[in-house]
């Protein structure tokens, strides 16, 4: 079986499983998630590989990491994750991609990603859950960073943090690769109000 295939299988039986913990019906869900009853039951059936949009977003609506849904491997105290081991969520022929190194559910959902865009690239980020809080350190190139239409440059060793539920962009307008670490830390679920509306990626 195939990487891909197992995280497809993993995600499936994790989201049925978090579902019914959750007690959501899967008109609940995909109420709160923002995704058709159908595409969940295709995902809760492993008969699809979900964008990565579609996946923050079920992630958000349950109140757990998107390493939780696919089974990242996580011990109690110490995780050690080793260059190139982290999950790849997306990339680009031009070279740009994110990739989750860590995430934790123990006292409400927390990620670390790495980005790389490359030049001209750039990805966008619908609202989070009410309560979202991002903070990104840059290492290479200068991000340019939107969030509500207000545009922020952050060079190379550079630091931003916001609150992260409102519409938001990540993009490289620089003439080099723009690299990033990305924290995100997200309510647990029972302060989550109303539908969750989550990006197409982080």
């Amino acid at each position: 079986m195939s990487d891909l295939e197992q995280l497809t299988q993993a995600l499936g039986r994790n989201l049925k499983r978090w579902r019914g913990e959750r007690g959501f019906t899967l008109d609940a869900l995909a109420a709160r998630a923002g995704v058709s009853r159908g595409m969940i039951i295709q995902i809760e059936q492993a008969r699809t590989n979900p964008s990565v949009g579609t996946t923050v977003k079920l992630a958000d609506a349950l109140g757990v990491s998107i390493t939780t849904l696919l089974d990242h491997d996580r011990t109690p105290q110490v995780h050690v994750v080793l260059p190139g081991q982290g999950v790849r969520m997306w990339s680009t022929d031009a070279g740009s991609g994110a990739s989750m190194l860590l995430g934790d559910d123990r006292r409400g959902p927390v990620e670390m990603w790495t980005y790389r865009l490359e030049p001209g690239d750039g990805t966008d980020s619908d609202p989070h859950p009410a309560g979202t809080f991002e903070m990104l350190h840059v290492t290479a190139g200068e991000l340019t960073l939107l969030v509500a239409d207000e545009r922020y440059a952050v060079p190379a060793g550079g630091a931003v943090s916001f609150e992260a539920n409102l519409p938001h962009t990540y993009r490289n307008d620089g003439p080099g690769p723009m690299e990033m670490t990305m924290a995100v830390s997200i309510p647990p679920v029972d302060r989550v109000q109303g539908p969750a509306t989550a990006p197409g990626s982080r």
